[in-house]
Order: C-alpha cells, then sequence, then structure tokens
C-alpha cells in the first residue's frame, strides 16, 4: 500500500496546494486523486502568480477576455475561476462519497482586503455566486478584520478556508469566529451544516526563528506549534459549546497543515508530513512533497489529541526567547505582506501580457 494511501487510512486527508492550467490539461491532478489519494485542492496568490506568468497555457483566455473589456484584477479572478471551476468537478465524486467533508478547492479574496472585513465579505459572496460550485471554499486570512468577515460567511452560509494562522491564540479565534456564525445560523433555525477548515502555515516557523534559538531548539518550532494547535483543536470539539452544535448537525472546523515542505535542504524532505499525521485534520502539500511522499513516505504513527511533545517544546522554546504569539503575529503580518507581494505582481503581469496583446 501506498504511503498516501496508509495517511489517509490514519485518517488525514491529502490536498494538493497546486493548481495550473495544464495540471488539469494533461491529466496530472486526475492523476494524483487516482493514484495518489488526493481528495482536495489549494491555491494562493503566489501559486496563480506562478502558473499564469510561467507559461503561455492562459494568454488565449486573456485576449479573449480583453476583447470583452475585462482586465485587471477581475480578469485575473476569470482566469483563477476557469481553473477551480474545472478542479472542482473533478473532485465532485469525492464531495459526494464523503458527504461533504472532502472533494473541495479554495480560492482566495484579494490580499489587498486582509485588514477590510467588508470588502472581504462583498468579495467572497461575489466570487463563491460566481463560481457556483458547492465544494468551493472561499479562503480569507485571520487577521483581526479578516475574523469578522469569517463569522459573517459562515453565518450567510458560505464555506470558508480560513488561511494565514500560525499561533494557537490565532486558531482558536479562528475556530471561534466559525461557531459564532454556526450558533447565529441555530438561534435562526438555520442548517449548521456549513463546512470550513482553519489553516496553520508549518515551516515558516523554523525559517522565521532558525537566527533566535539555541542548536537543540532550531527546527522544533512549527511542529511543537502545530502540535499545540492540534490539541486545541480536540479539546474545542469534544466541548459543550461545539456538542450542542453537533447535535444540530454541525461538523468541526477541520484543522488544516499549510506549508508543509521542508525549506531547509539538510532535513527530510517529509519531515513535516510523518511528524503531523493527525485524525480528522487536512495537510494540503506542494507537489513536490506530495511526490516526495508518494515515493519514499512512511508513518511513525499519529499525532496524540494532547499534544504530545508539542506543548514541552513550546515551553522550552519560550524560555529560550522565542515566545509563541508574538512571533506568531509577526509571521501572521509577514505571510500578508508576501501574498500582496506576490498579488502585486500578478497584477503586473497581467498588465504586461496585455499590453502586448494589445499591438
Amino acid at each position: 500500500m501506498t504511503a498516501t494511501a496508509l495517511l489517509s487510512i490514519a485518517g488525514q486527508s491529502i490536498w494538493v496546494d497546486n493548481i495550473t492550467r495544464s495540471m488539469l490539461q494533461t491529466g496530472q491532478l486526475k492523476k494524483y486523486i487516482d493514484t495518489y489519494s488526493v481528495v482536495g485542492l489549494t491555491s494562493n496568490p503566489t501559486i496563480f502568480e506562478k502558473a499564469i506568468t510561467g507559461s503561455n497555457d492562459y494568454d488565449p483566455q486573456i485576449r479573449d477576455l480583453l476583447s470583452k473589456g475585462i482586465d485587471g484584477e477581475k480578469l485575473f479572478f476569470e482566469l483563477a475561476i476557469t481553473d477551480l471551476t474545472k478542479a472542482a468537478d473533478l473532485f465532485k465524486p469525492i464531495h459526494a462519497l464523503t458527504g461533504g467533508v472532502d472533494g473541495w478547492v479554495s480560492l482566495e479574496v484579494s490580499p489587498l482586503l486582509a485588514r477590510d472585513a467588508k470588502t472581504t465579505i462583498d468579495q467572497a459572496v461575489t466570487l463563491h455566486a460566481k463560481a457556483n460550485r458547492p465544494n468551493l471554499f472561499i479562503k480569507v486570512p485571520g487577521t483581526a478584520e479578516g475574523l469578522l468577515a469569517i463569522e459573517e460567511l459562515t453565518y450567510r452560509g458560505i464555506s470558508v478556508n480560513v488561511t494565514l494562522l500560525f499561533s494557537p491564540k490565532q486558531y482558536l479565534a479562528a475556530a471561534d469566529a466559525y461557531l459564532k456564525g454556526l450558533e447565529r445560523r441555530m438561534k435562526e433555525g438555520k442548517s449548521v451544516t456549513v463546512e470550513s477548515v482553519a489553516s496553520m502555515f508549518v515551516s515558516r516557523w523554523d525559517k522565521k526563528t532558525a537566527a533566535m534559538l539555541p542548536d537543540n531548539l532550531k527546527n522544533t518550532a512549527g511542529i511543537a506549534v502545530a502540535q499545540v494547535c492540534y490539541r486545541d483543536y480536540c479539546v474545542l470539539y469534544a466541548s459543550d459549546r461545539f456538542l450542542k452544535l453537533q447535535a444540530a448537525g454541525a461538523r468541526p472546523q477541520r484543522f488544516l497543515f499549510a506549508s508543509t515542505s521542508t525549506k531547509d535542504p539538510k532535513l527530510a524532505d517529509i519531515m513535516y508530513v510523518k511528524a503531523l499525521a493527525a485524525a480528522r485534520t487536512v495537510n494540503t502539500m506542494p507537489e513536490s512533497t506530495l511526490n516526495d511522499f508518494f515515493d519514499h513516505g512512511s508513518l511513525d504513527g499519529v499525532l496524540r489529541t494532547d499534544g504530545g511533545t508539542g506543548p514541552a517544546t513550546v515551553a522550552a522554546l519560550e524560555k529560550a526567547g522565542c515566545l509563541i504569539e508574538k512571533v506568531g503575529n509577526e509571521l501572521q503580518v509577514e505571510g500578508a505582506a508576501s501574498f500582496v507581494a506576490s498579488w502585486t505582481e500578478l497584477m503586473a503581469s497581467i498588465q504586461s501580457k496585455s499590453a502586448a496583446m494589445a499591438h
């Protein structure tokens, strides 16, 4: 049995963290579904920036959209929705088979809106309606303003993938926003079956903290913080607050491990995937990590619901001066800024392609 199949049997859903038009056209995504146990897909501005600028695959559609007077941000969302609706249709049987738990694809709102709750809500509603797929998540960052949008969108029945979470406090705030949205629905007698995931970024922790930690603690922060967040996830979904919602048909906002590729070449290429196998969770892997795990992955067991060694490691990190919530907040600001940078590059590339096609 393949390593990816074993991971699925352990209770973790494998999603691929990439989309390109060629993945759809060549059958590569279908191969991942059929052979690699992949049951979902995520995208972000950086992924689309690489996909659109790194090939000519999008040029015919860009030309067509320009001829209709569509450009800039609107043009980008047309390209993205074309790809993601095709991907969503490929995952539709999985979505049906799992009763809506898996088979999801994700589309992110503009990163420029990370501090603007109202416009985030408006854009999310528009994009969700335009894509018109029951298995499309709208990605919203877990910033303070994003939390307001997450609650409101959940209340409106729109499924959200909360992105850019780094610390236990940030994770719990995102989960609270989701539950508030469900509680408002329940109070009004509406269905509380609105799926959501909360995405915690793992490997960026170790890159960020390398210079501030002694050798014995380097490359431990990402996994330890993820373990503590997983513990908090397990505790929350056994609480009376959630059990009331569950009795009415609600499901947990599943915990998702993101940024699980290894950045340091001295470390094992599947280090994070092996360490973070956990029941009732998702791991969204870049293609290279997915291929590496399929090729030579193995499991050493699954995460303990009490966080295992995570709490003790986090205590050691704090003692060494790595204040988890402080660094987590810095990582969220930096993550949001990196998506804005990718977005700016993407808009500039589209503008440049558009200008070249106009001549």
